[in-house]
């Protein structure tokens, strides 16, 4: 989906959230009340300056609008694969921008973030992973790492992970097995302005990503794991 039409139906017609190139930003009124609006559009390619742009804004409304809701709209295909980002130090920039959504949590800001269209790798990781929970539409895509580049990096026959990928959402894109995995809460279907008032109402602020995933069936030891290590603190 394009993020007008989505804006129009969260939001509707009236709405001031703007594009500037890739980078969608704009403080909305929903249920009379001010929400801070930060994403990505056209599949964009995550650099430093889309990044900084990012947590410029997530700062912004922390120091001017302290416990102001925030909602991350995500289509990306990931980090810049550029040497000039490279250089300049892509990877401490989107920890940066990981970094300022984690201090907007812990300010009090309830962060909500909306797959929409693509999440693909650190682009995702460092916005809607990050946030108290994210959704999606069911008709978006994600993914961390497409299997030829997963058998590159384990060293694992691609038929082998092709075979896993049938039964395991751990080596499955889609978001049906990020559902499964606990990364996405739920799918927004048809009422995506109630979605997004039930959110904003009911999503945890503690890390419940591995509790889903085993309930769910989609990572069955995470959870457990998890637990061990806090009781042997």
């Amino acid at each position: 989906m394009d993020w007008q039409p989505l804006a129009d139906q969260l939001f509707g017609s009236g709405h001031s959230l703007r594009a500037d190139g890739d980078f969608l930003a704009g403080t909305v009124s929903f249920d009379g009340r001010p929400l801070t609006v930060i994403g990505t559009t056209n599949h964009a390619p995550i650099g430093v300056r889309l990044a900084l742009a990012q947590a410029r804004l997530v700062l912004d409304t922390i120091a001017r609008h302290p416990g102001q809701p925030i909602l991350l709209l995500i289509d990306t295909q990931g980090q810049q694969l550029r040497r000039r980002d490279e250089l300049l130090g892509i990877n401490r920039a989107m920890a940066h921008l990981g970094m300022c959504i984690d201090l907007a949590r812990r300010r009090g800001h309830r962060v909500v973030g909306l797959v929409y269209e693509q999440a693909l790798s650190g682009g995702f990781i460092t916005s809607g992973l990050i946030a108290d929970a994210c959704y999606a539409l069911p008709e978006a895509e994600i993914r961390v790492m497409r299997l030829p580049a997963m058998a590159r990096i384990t060293k694992l026959a691609p038929e082998l992970l092709e075979n896993l990928s049938r039964t395991n959402p751990v080596f499955a894109p889609g978001v049906e097995n990020y559902v499964a995995m606990g990364g996405i809460r739920a799918l927004w279907r048809r009422d995506l302005a109630g979605a997004l008032r039930a959110a904003l109402a009911d999503s945890p602020t503690d890390d419940q990503r591995a509790r889903d995933g085993a309930s769910r069936g989609g990572r069955q030891r995470a959870a457990s794991v998890v637990q061990r290590v806090l009781d042997a603190a």
